[in-house]
């Protein structure tokens, strides 16, 4: 079987939740690994939304956080306040799936204006949501995002969710209890925090991709990993049932 550069991406992701594992899910590419890992490798995987739904099992992929399938088919649902106090602040949230429009080479994400100017900017974006808490305080951080130079930039315009700041020990001096972006998956490859410097740098390349494309995408010099892996191709039932969510019958 053939496929696209974000079929490719989205599996990369998916395969990074382990089963168990208590997911915070944010709406769109996120929500469709995280749903696509439910439904192959990972069929404990708890999904939980910032509506309040835990344990959400939609047939089909919700079209935001309110959308009424998660409540259908959540083992619970819980005020949105509970959600923050009770479950993400006291880290008991594994994984926080999140988009950005642009990330750093720290992992700092922006998903609210483009510009230098907040209060008049070239682009106002959606804002931050529950993003900035999920950032500070889920055990660790998936960020799934089309790779461009638009996107990973060398310092964010504005700084929404906190990845690692200006680099090791930011975290610790802002008070930030998670771990922080563990992986930065893209439809080119995967990047890693470097543990020394907390620098992203590019671990994996998916099939066919020249890491060069990579670094040309990237707006600060990307460095690679000696080790660079290549991404396993998606398997015939990852595809078929990714195809499903995306376009069901």
């Amino acid at each position: 079987m053939t496929w696209s550069a974000d079929e490719m991406m989205t599996v990369a992701a998916a395969r990074a939740l382990r089963d168990g594992d208590r997911c915070f899910v944010g709406i769109g590419r996120p929500s469709t690994a995280a749903n696509l890992a439910r439904r192959t490798h990972a069929p404990n995987l708890v999904l939980i939304y910032e509506s309040g739904t835990i344990g959400a099992k939609p047939a089909t992929l919700p079209l935001s956080i309110g959308d009424g399938v998660l409540a259908e088919t959540a083992d619970a649902v819980v005020p949105v306040p509970e959600i923050f106090n009770y479950w993400l602040q006291p880290g008991r949230i594994d994984v926080g799936f999140l988009g950005a429009a642009q990330i750093d080479r720290y992992g700092n994400i922006n998903t609210t204006v483009i510009g230098d100017d907040y209060r008049d900017p070239r682009v106002r974006l959606p804002g931050a949501g529950g993003a900035p808490e999920i950032a500070a305080s889920c055990r660790e951080v998936i960020v799934i995002v089309k790779h461009s130079p638009r996107t990973f930039v060398e310092r964010v315009d504005f700084v929404t969710s906190v990845g690692y700041g200006s680099g090791p020990g930011d975290r610790a001096r802002l008070g930030l209890t998670g771990r922080g972006p563990a992986l930065v998956i893209t439809d080119l490859g995967v990047l890693e925090p470097d543990p020394d410097t907390a620098e992203f740098t590019l671990t994996q390349v998916h099939p066919g991709v020249d890491p060069a494309a990579a670094k040309e995408a990237t707006g600060w010099p990307l460095a690679v990993t000696a080790e660079l892996r290549v991404t396993p191709d998606p398997s015939p039932a990852e595809l078929s049932t990714l195809r499903l969510l995306e376009r069901p019958a």
